[in-house]
């Protein structure tokens, strides 16, 4: 019997716990786990006014902060029977680019980078590789200002709010904004570039690919929901999807009829390929890339994809766009149910309220890690056995296990806010 244990999984948002058994050339057992404590946010919930629910959730994630922040209003306003004007959901659309463009390139240079490049940490790379280091931190501070710009501020948005905004954004700031996308043009494709030139292993997932879908554009914060070839409203989706606990990890896991199933920017990608802006196809075209791709590494590729598509769409909804002033729509908040989905830079996000009396009585909130972590783990188990299989030395299958964790992008600590508690 040999043993693998990974303590400590670095640069992901979290941190995380590998053990592996393997027997006579075999992988026998596989268990990919929190380190991390249970946060207990959606027993805090309960019991809280409505409005509190945005607020609270917008603290599970310091990198998606502002994904939850939407998916919490909008799942209120369905509780409501609110709807938001075109103005507002572009708006939010806007503010969900914004995170996932600061996202995706924190997470290609300071966490995914390094490893193929033979370095400890993005610090390390820095003498070497300063102009990396700059055009991340530029693409990160875009990202930042673009958010702020539409919500209030960078982390923990306030002027997003069930049926509008609170504040309204600045006209010029986002004609600004227009000019300066188009500035980074060059930032943008030499990102999408240098994770497209990288070495991947040769590996195929047995998964089905997880997303928000519309049929006429790439779908952000709104749409249905596609798995595999079925097409399901979001209200359904604990029809579709189960939770279920580990006793070795703080974090529930998440299948769909029993079995793995991937979210992301791969998911979004392989989903919604069709929809992609002319350029970003372009780019799909130039490097080879074509769907559907099952190989998890190139998740990392797809997060360059998708930074090359909002670039061009977010320079094509800023053109000519006018701010209107609009007061938050105004509704009764007693009693209600929503459900929402918004598809946070990780994949699709998932809240749930019930409200009595203008109370939450009810949360539910499924991150994008909960959903990622069955199938990282049969991931995992499967690239060991191809190393066993090609005579790969053990001391060299950490780097290469945790390159194929990374490349997923997971967020451990948005994962562990799960109450396993029953609250009366």
């Amino acid at each position: 019997m040999t043993d693998i244990t990974l303590n400590h999984i670095a640069r992901i948002e979290g941190h995380a716990r590998l053990d592996l058994k393997i027997e006579e050339g075999k992988v026998k057992e596989c268990k990919l786990g929190s380190t991390e404590g249970s946060r207990y946010f959606q027993g805090l919930l309960v019991g809280r006014r409505w409005d509190d629910a945005p607020e609270i959730t917008s603290r599970i994630c310091g990198i998606c902060s502002s994904a939850h922040g939407v998916a919490s209003v909008m799942a209120l306003e369905k509780a409501f029977g609110v709807k938001a004007t075109e103005q507002t959901i572009r708006l939010r659309e806007l503010q969900t680019i914004g995170e996932r463009i600061r996202s995706h390139a924190a997470h290609i240079y300071f966490l995914a980078l390094p490893d193929y490049l033979g370095y400890k940490s993005a610090v390390e790379m820095a003498p070497e590789f300063g102009n990396e280091i700059k055009r991340a931190l530029r693409l990160v501070k875009l990202g930042n200002e673009m958010v702020t710009a539409v919500s209030g501020r960078v982390m923990h948005q306030v002027a997003t709010q069930v049926g509008g905004f609170g504040k309204m954004p600045v006209q010029k700031e986002l004609d600004d904004f227009r000019k300066r996308l188009i500035e980074a043009k060059k930032d943008i494709f030499e990102t999408a570039k240098v994770v497209a030139g990288l070495k991947y292993p040769e590996f195929k997932s047995d998964t089905q690919f997880f997303s928000l879908h519309e049929k006429d554009k790439y779908a952000v914060s709104y749409g249905n929901i596609k798995v595999g070839e079925t097409i399901f409203k979001q209200e359904n989706y604990l029809d579709v999807i189960k939770e279920y606990h580990e006793p070795y990890s703080n974090c529930n896991f998440v299948v769909k009829e029993g079995k793995t199933y991937y979210v992301g920017a791969l998911a979004r990608v392989n989903n919604n390929f069709s929809n992609l802006s002319g350029a970003a196809k372009d780019f799909c075209k130039e490097v080879g890339f074509k769907i559907p791709d099952y190989n998890s590494f190139k998740n990392n590729i797809a997060q360059g994809i998708e930074l090359i598509h909002y670039w061009e769409d977010t320079i094509r909804i800023l053109e000519g766009f006018k701010i209107k002033r609009e007061e938050p729509a105004r509704f009764k908040a007693n009693n209600g149910h929503g459900i929402a989905a918004n598809e946070a830079p990780r994949g699709t996000l998932w809240h749930e309220y019930r409200v009595k009396d203008g109370k939450l009585t009810f949360a539910n909130v499924i991150a994008p890690t909960t959903q990622q972590l069955r199938n990282i783990q049969d991931d995992i188990a499967k690239y060991v056995q191809m190393m066993l299989d090609s005579g790969k030395k053990k001391e060299e299958m950490p780097l290469e296990i945790e390159k194929l964790v990374r490349s997923y992008d997971p967020c451990i600590s948005c994962a562990t806010h799960f109450l396993e508690i029953n609250w009366k």
